[in-house]
């Protein structure tokens, strides 16, 4: 019985985790707002596991008979979360790039967002309880 690792709580566990990250990276972000050259990072995670989910592959799916051999077709993997640096740009004489309101708004966004997911593990949790105690 394959309860809590099904593609759905694998999905959900790595959105907690690109929201944990995310919320790092923004603190980080509003710590060195007057810092002399510090660039802005940012966290990408929904728009890999939307590309990860039906980016482009084929209808079909490949049956690996090995480990080594190529996937093909659509995967339930679960990308990681990346973090990247915007060196492009600069909001400040001191060529900072944070913008304070900006980062406040994108913590509140990730702490809606983070509050949803923990929302629904829990409600599958509470699902998988009741089917299991037969209430």
């Amino acid at each position: 019985m394959n309860l809590l690792n099904g593609t759905s709580f694998q999905k959900l566990e790595g959105a907690i985790q690109a929201a944990n990250k995310r919320q790092q990276v923004i603190s980080n972000n509003i710590a060195n707002v007057d810092t002399p050259y510090f660039k802005r990072s940012e966290v990408s995670f929904e728009s890999l596991l939307q590309q990860t989910m039906d980016g482009g592959m084929p209808a079909l799916k490949g049956n690996r008979t090995d480990e080594r051999h190529f996937v093909i077709g659509p995967t339930s993997s679960v990308p990681l979360p990346v973090v990247s640096e915007d060196t492009s740009t600069a909001m400040n004489n001191n060529l900072n790039n944070v913008d304070i309101e900006h980062e406040m708004s994108l913590l509140a966004d990730n702490q809606l967002r983070y509050n949803a997911y923990i929302t629904q593990v829990n409600e599958k949790i509470k699902m998988m309880r009741t089917a299991v105690e037969g209430r």
